[in-house]
């Protein structure tokens, strides 16, 4: 991007919501707007596991006050991404439908890893870029409102990530809840968050990294308390935790903490948060560890400027990864692959040569990728592999996607085939429709595996709502079974809102 792009990343935290606007200046980003506020989602799941009408409301009116500052931004220059809470809600649709018209932009809910992926580019990108830190193996750590990231990795490369349902507000809220705070509260508060990080031992051991670094919220907090009280900028050390902890302790409740370098807003979260930090210094026997710059915000900011190279890449090796682990056949793949993006470019001409970073481009990438991914289900059973293939795409850990994009990437794979009143939600969606069209008419095409004869059929969008598939004089006669399935997919399509036609079949 050129000198003086601006860009922008909103981070919907469970604690807080997060706007970061920087100016591109030769390859870094430096900020000129930051934005933060206390919204505590983390606090409006209730026993269902559903957003609470009051929670969703205060997101969105933070996400009003944050669109109004990001009029005039460009698709291209925004990001948005959603972690823990908006993973666990099962209400999030809601939320979210009305949140990304209230933003202006889209929102993506990320997975844990990916979350711990982007932290660490974050930290790894404001740290300073010498000899010795490209060789210095770094562990990262990240205790959000409901979830702990942790990261091994060197220089720009993460290389471990994992994210844990632990943090700050879910423990607050379980071990704190009316804000007291005792020895037996914390004494149980770290118990458990040791029995839920426990499995972090085996990977996260000493030996396998040199410098601790703290990321964001909590971590965050805790260095500027420390610093506050005489310690070393920048540092926290176990002496230092010992030393909060009695501090805590001799308040009794957050509503009597009277601490130096502590917010107002974070009394109500540092309960949870202290006991959960030191769980992680006693289990990976940590001690000390240094306050990073960089964060979740950070991370999202450097992969917009270089998101045309470093995450399509990324997106990329993680279909590659798939259709090798799942032993798709490359040959089909290519087949059914071209075969959807010859007839999505009949439909939607723009296409041809778009930006990735386009609306059309985007839609043509994603064929090619539900294309790549159509038969990994196989490897499952191949009764029913498009159902399979959608499970996995929706269970999987896939670096560079949104939990939203490989759900739309498990649609279009159970969509491939079959009757359409599976998609009824999803084919209300304008965008989706005609790259599911094109991906089940490949496949039908291309059932003998063997590359079909396009040059006597057209895909025509003849209105907003109605496709025709036109055919050659004869084709339908050297193709008889091509043709008895197109004639299926015309019936399929009746009991839904969208009509397809087939002219010359």
């Amino acid at each position: 991007m050129q000198n003086g792009t601006r860009l922008a990343a909103v981070d919907l935290g469970s604690n807080s919501f997060r706007l970061e606007i920087g100016r591109v200046d030769h390859g870094q980003i430096h900020r000129t707007e930051y934005l933060k506020e206390t919204v505590r989602q983390g606090n409006g799941l209730d026993a269902a596991r559903n957003l609470t009408p009051e929670a969703m409301q205060r997101g969105w009116d933070t996400l009003a006050r944050f669109g109004e500052r990001l009029a005039g931004f460009k698709r291209s220059q925004v990001r948005a991404v959603a972690t823990q809470t908006l993973r666990e809600a099962r209400n999030r649709d809601e939320f979210l439908l009305r949140a990304r018209t209230i933003l202006g932009f889209g929102i993506d809910v990320i997975t844990g890893r990916e979350e711990a992926r982007l932290i660490y580019q974050g930290v790894a990108h404001l740290l300073p870029h010498t000899d010795a830190s490209t060789r210095e193996r770094r562990l990262v750590v990240d205790i959000g409102g409901r979830s702990t990231e942790m990261i091994i990795g060197r220089g720009l490369q993460a290389e471990v990530m994992e994210s844990y349902r632990v943090g700050s507000v879910a423990w607050s809220m379980k071990h704190f809840p009316e804000g007291q705070f005792t020895t037996a509260a914390f004494r149980a508060a770290e118990v458990a968050a040791k029995a839920v990080l426990d499995d972090a031992l085996g990977t996260y051991v000493p030996d396998r990294w040199d410098v601790a670094y703290g990321a964001s919220g909590t971590i965050g907090a805790v260095g500027d308390v420390l610093a506050a009280a005489g310690g070393e900028p920048g540092l926290i050390t176990r002496k230092g935790l010992d030393w909060l902890l009695e501090r805590l302790l001799k308040a009794g409740h957050a509503d009597r903490l009277r601490i130096e370098g502590m917010r107002e807003d974070r009394k109500a979260v540092i309960g949870g948060g202290v006991s959960v930090l030191r769980a992680v210094f006693d289990l990976l026997e940590i001690e000390e560890m240094r306050v990073a710059q960089g964060a979740l915000r950070h991370g999202v900011l450097y992969e917009l400027l270089e998101r045309d190279e470093s995450v399509a890449d990324l997106r990329v090796s993680t279909v590659a990864r798939l259709t090798s682990r799942f032993a798709a056949d490359t040959a089909q793949v290519r087949r059914v692959g071209e075969t959807a993006a010859a007839l999505f470019l009949q439909l939607e001409p723009a296409s041809r040569g778009a930006s990735t970073t386009s609306r059309a481009g985007r839609a043509l990438r994603k064929i090619g990728w539900a294309a790549q991914l159509h038969e990994i289900g196989t490897h499952i059973s191949h009764s029913d592999y498009h159902k399979h293939g959608a499970y996995i795409l929706d269970n999987t850990d896939a670096p560079g996607f949104a939990v939203n994009e490989m759900h739309w990437l498990s649609q279009l794979v159970l969509g491939q085939r079959g009757k359409l009143r599976k998609l009824e939600t999803t084919l209300d969606d304008e965008t989706f429709v005609p790259q599911l069209l094109a991906l089940r008419l490949a496949v039908i095409l291309c059932h003998a595996r063997r590359d079909p004869d396009l040059d006597g059929l057209r895909l025509v969008r003849a209105d907003s709502r109605f496709f025709v598939i036109g055919c050659r004089s004869g084709w339908a006669e050297s193709y008889p079974q091509s043709a008895h399935l197109l004639r299926e997919e015309v019936l399929a399509w009746q009991k839904t809102p969208w009509r397809v036609q087939l002219e010359g079949c």
